[in-house]
């Protein structure tokens, strides 16, 4: 007997101890739920050796094998991250996930980096139904097909919602959502979930949110399971409450989550569950040769930009690190006083040893533009100053990213509104890759 038939054959056992513990007159089955989220277009493995499509693609197989109540979600940010997607805008990327086999999925909000003419047009190359019930155009028309969709396995109704976080508007550009905005996601969710929960044995929520809107949920009593998105160091173990489970594995395809369930279908609900992460080691897993074949195929295309070494770091550089390495940039692009990038626009660490040009590309895949203007030093945003001493009336002149100055009022941002950033220096992945070419060593 196989290791995942034998693993069968003991949850069914447990099932039948349950059932019978209970005395219900509904069926208690099972499901399982394999899981990832925040892939970001990493298609081939970290410099940790960790993820990669193909080995991700394996671990995905392999966990399916002789399982007969499992389906695969994705919780959005599938695009953006790496050099084919932000070259081929995500295009490539979304046709070798169809190699993954999800059972349905939701978007992120950096699946709209690229405008939402093109996440549009990434739900429907998708092989797999994307769900999504809180991003509308303004005449409340969904930017999907459909809020949810109905599984069925081993003999359940599973019914997978989509939901986006309240967030949108102040992550991408306002020119990528256009007409499209997001819906208060607890109190749609709340709505659909109540109409879907009729038609279902067991409400599914796959969402990408943020964590005070992942635990708003796990108050939601028609949505006891809810697959998470978005915040990229995962759980160290699965959320709870009352009956109401909630899961995220790390982000870049790191690792690969299975929930299983006992569910009772009269209660709509678990009875129980296990939840366990598996490590996506390129070094331990065989790659999916197809999935390989696929990767290959568009990395060879970019590898002549991008594999160029540019430089040495004698140590590996943090995000944090590599903040302060950005800024440095932007001031040496602009001859400005002061430059600021918001944390989340640093993608990657950069990594000891030779520096290549896609670390930076890693660092930053997205097409930001540094942007200046000159400002008195009483309208210097504290964030920017942190400290220093200021002249109230002098001028100094401050660098951004384009992405910071047209979202300036947030708290990851500057906290201020008003300022005009008329110069324009070029894009901010080049003003690095020249910083490290000039210092030849990064220390």
């Amino acid at each position: 007997m196989t290791l995942s038939r034998h693993r069968m054959a003991i949850r069914r056992i447990v099932a039948l101890v349950v059932f019978t513990a209970l005395q219900l007159t509904a069926e208690v089955r099972t499901l399982t739920i394999l899981h990832t989220n925040d892939l970001h277009s990493r298609l081939t493995p970290l410099d940790n050796h960790h993820g990669g499509f193909a080995y991700l693609a394996s671990a995905i197989r392999h966990e399916r094998e002789g399982c007969i109540d499992c389906i695969l979600l994705n919780a959005g940010d599938l695009a953006q991250g790496s050099p084919v997607s932000t070259i081929y805008k995500g295009v490539p990327v979304f046709e070798i996930a169809n190699l993954f086999g999800f059972d349905a999925a939701t978007l992120g909000n950096h699946d709209f980096d690229y405008g939402w003419q093109q996440a549009r047009d990434f739900v429907e190359m998708s092989k797999y139904p994307i769900v999504s019930s809180n991003v509308v155009d303004g005449k409340g028309q969904l930017l999907t097909a459909r809020p949810w969709v109905i599984l069925k396995v081993n003999g359940l109704r599973v019914g997978i919602l989509g939901a986006m976080t309240d967030d949108l508007h102040n992550l991408t550009f306002p020119a990528a959502l256009g007409d499209y905005r997001t819906t208060p996601s607890v109190e749609t969710v709340r709505k659909y979930a109540a109409d879907l929960r009729s038609q279902c044995d067991l409400v599914v929520l796959v969402a990408h949110i943020n964590p005070a809107e992942e635990k708003a949920f796990l108050a939601e009593p028609d949505v006891p399971v809810i697959v998470s998105g978005h915040v990229h160091s995962g759980l160290e173990q699965a959320m709870s409450s009352q009956n109401h489970v909630l899961v995220r594995v790390k982000s870049y395809g790191e690792e690969l989550g299975r929930l299983e369930l006992t569910v009772d279908t009269e209660k709509k609900a678990p009875v129980s569950w296990t939840w366990k992460k598996t490590l996506i080691d390129s070094d331990k897993i065989a790659p999916a040769p197809d999935v390989a074949g696929q990767v290959k195929v568009w990395e060879d295309q970019v590898s002549t930009v991008v594999d160029q070494p540019i430089g040495v770091s004698n140590r590996l550089l943090t995000k944090l690190e590599v903040k302060v390495l950005l800024e440095e940039a932007m001031k040496a692009k602009t001859a400005a006083d002061f430059a600021f990038i918001n944390t989340g626009g640093v993608r990657d660490i950069l990594p000891k040893g030779q520096v290549l040009l896609r670390h930076v590309w890693n660092i930053m895949p997205f097409d930001d533009v540094v942007v200046y203007g000159t400002f008195k030093g009483r309208d210097l945003p504290a964030v920017v100053t942190a400290g220093k001493q200021i002249d109230p009336d002098k001028d100094y002149k401050l660098a951004v990213s384009d992405f910071t100055a047209a979202n300036q009022e947030t708290q990851e941002n500057l906290r201020t509104r008003g300022l005009q950033f008329p110069g324009d220096a070029g894009l901010l992945r080049d003003a690095l890759a020249d910083l490290i070419r000039k210092r030849k060593v990064i220390e």
